[in-house]
C-alpha cells in the first residue's frame, strides 16, 4: 500500500454509504476504487460523489476478489453486518475495516465477533459518528479536563424526526435492525460509557411503538420499531445515565442535548436538527458552576464543507481522518470491536426490558462488566 494513497471499498451504497463517500472525497491520498450493491439503482447513485470511476460489483465476493481494495468500509442494513465481519476477516485479513453501526443485532455474535475480531491483522474501526461532532467532542474533552468536578450523572435527549424509508424497507423491523434502542441509540450508549469511563451494569428501560408506521403494511405485517423510550443505565462505577428519546419530535429544533453533572458544575451541548441545517448550523455548549454564576455559554461550529458531507454535523470526515491514520501510522483504533460491542448489548439490555418489564444485567447479555474498562481500552 502506497504511504500516502489509500483505496476504498465500499459495501452498501445506500444513504450512509454515499455520506462514506462525500467525506472521503474531503481526505486528501483517500481513492475509492470498488463499489459493491445488489442495487443497481444504488450503485448509480453512489457515481457522482466518487471523482475517478471505480469498480462496480454485485456483491462482497466479488469486491474480496479485486485486488485495488486497501480499506473496506461496510454500510450494509445493520443484520448483515456480523456476517459480513466474518467472512472479511477469513478471507482477508490484511484488510483495514471500517464497518457502520451497530455491529451486529443479535447478542450471539457478542463472542463470535470478539473471538474473529482478536485474530484479524489490519485495523477494525466501528463507526461511532457522534464521538466525533465538534460539539460532543468538546463536550467530552472538558469533562475530561475536570472542568466540573468528578461527574455523576449523564443525561442525552434525542427528539428527531422519524427513521427514513430505505431499500426494501429493512429498517422497519427489529429482526432486522436489532430493535431502534441497537439501531439509533448505540451512539448513545457508545457515549456514556466513554464519558462515564466504565462500564454499564444493568439496563431499565420503557418504551414503545405509539405513533410512527401505525398505518404502514409490508408483506401484511406491521413495523415493530419502537418510536419513544426513557432508559436508565447504571454503570460499575456508581455513574448513572438516561436516555429520553422521541422519534415522533419532528418540529424540534435542538435535537440532541447532551448533558454531564460533576460535583462542581454542569456541561450542557445542544445540536440542532435537519431543519436547523438552512440558517442555523451550529451548536451550543453552556458550562453552569454550582456557585450561582450566570453559565459560560459558547457556540461551536462545523467546517462548512464537512458538514454539507453528511448529516452528522461533520463528525464522518473526522472519523475517517482518525480510521486513516490507525491505517497509515499505526495509532490505535479509537472505536473498536470490544466499543462496539459494549454498546450495542446496552441496546439489546434496554430492548430487552422493555419486552420483559424488568431490570437487565449487561452479564445476560453477554457484556457484563467482568471484563474491565482499561482492559477493554488496552486491547484495542
Amino acid at each position: 500500500m502506497s504511504e500516502q494513497v489509500i483505496r476504498y471499498g465500499l459495501l452498501g451504497a445506500g444513504m450512509m454509504g454515499r455520506e462514506h463517500l462525500r467525506n472521503l472525497a474531503l481526505v486528501p491520498g483517500s481513492v475509492v476504487t470498488a463499489i459493491a450493491d445488489p442495487h443497481p439503482a444504488s450503485r448509480e447513485a453512489a457515481l457522482e460523489f466518487v471523482p475517478s470511476p471505480p469498480t462496480l460489483v454485485d456483491d462482497l465476493d466479488a469486491l474480496l476478489g479485486l485486488d485495488n481494495v486497501d480499506a473496506l468500509v461496510i454500510a450494509t442494513p445493520n443484520d448483515t453486518h456480523a456476517d459480513i465481519l466474518e467472512r472479511v476477516f477469513t478471507a482477508r485479513p490484511d484488510l483495514a475495516i471500517l464497518v457502520e453501526k451497530p455491529i451486529c443485532t443479535d447478542p450471539a455474535d457478542i463472542p463470535r465477533l470478539r473471538r474473529l475480531a482478536a485474530a484479524h491483522r489490519a485495523p477494525v474501526w466501528v463507526g461511532m459518528e457522534y464521538r466525533y461532532m465538534p460539539p460532543v467532542a468538546q463536550l467530552i474533552d472538558a469533562v475530561r479536563g475536570g472542568g466540573i468536578g468528578r461527574p455523576h450523572m449523564i443525561a442525552m435527549r434525542e427528539h428527531r424526526h422519524p427513521f427514513l424509508t430505505k431499500v426494501d424497507d429493512w429498517n422497519r423491523f427489529s429482526r432486522r435492525t436489532g430493535g431502534t434502542l441497537v439501531e439509533k441509540c448505540c451512539h448513545f450508549f457508545d457515549l456514556m460509557r466513554l464519558i462515564a469511563g466504565a462500564e454499564a451494569t444493568r439496563v431499565f428501560a420503557s418504551g414503545a411503538a405509539d405513533v410512527n408506521h401505525r398505518d404502514e403494511r409490508y408483506g401484511g405485517e406491521t413495523p415493530d420499531i419502537i418510536d419513544n423510550a426513557f432508559v436508565v443505565v447504571e454503570f460499575d462505577n456508581g455513574m448513572r445515565a438516561s436516555l429520553d428519546l422521541c422519534m415522533f419530535a419532528d418540529g424540534a429544533w435542538w435535537q440532541e442535548d447532551f448533558a454531564v453533572t460533576g460535583d462542581r458544575a454542569r456541561i450542557e451541548c445542544q445540536v440542532p436538527g435537519v431543519r436547523g441545517y438552512a440558517e442555523h448550523v451550529d451548536a451550543q455548549i453552556a458550562l453552569s458552576p454550582r456557585t450561582g454564576k450566570a453559565p459560560e455559554r459558547r457556540t461551536v461550529e462545523v467546517d462548512e464543507a464537512a458538514l454539507k458531507a453528511g448529516g452528522h454535523h461533520g463528525s464522518t470526515y473526522f472519523e475517517h481522518l482518525g480510521f486513516r491514520r490507525a491505517i497509515l501510522d499505526g495509532t490505535p483504533v479509537e472505536v473498536s470491536v470490544e466499543d462496539g460491542l459494549r454498546a450495542v448489548a446496552i441496546g439489546m439490555a434496554a430492548e430487552r426490558s422493555i419486552r420483559e418489564g424488568r431490570a437487565v444485567e449487561l452479564a445476560e447479555i453477554g457484556a457484563g462488566p467482568q471484563v474491565q474498562f482499561a482492559a477493554a481500552k488496552a486491547s484495542a
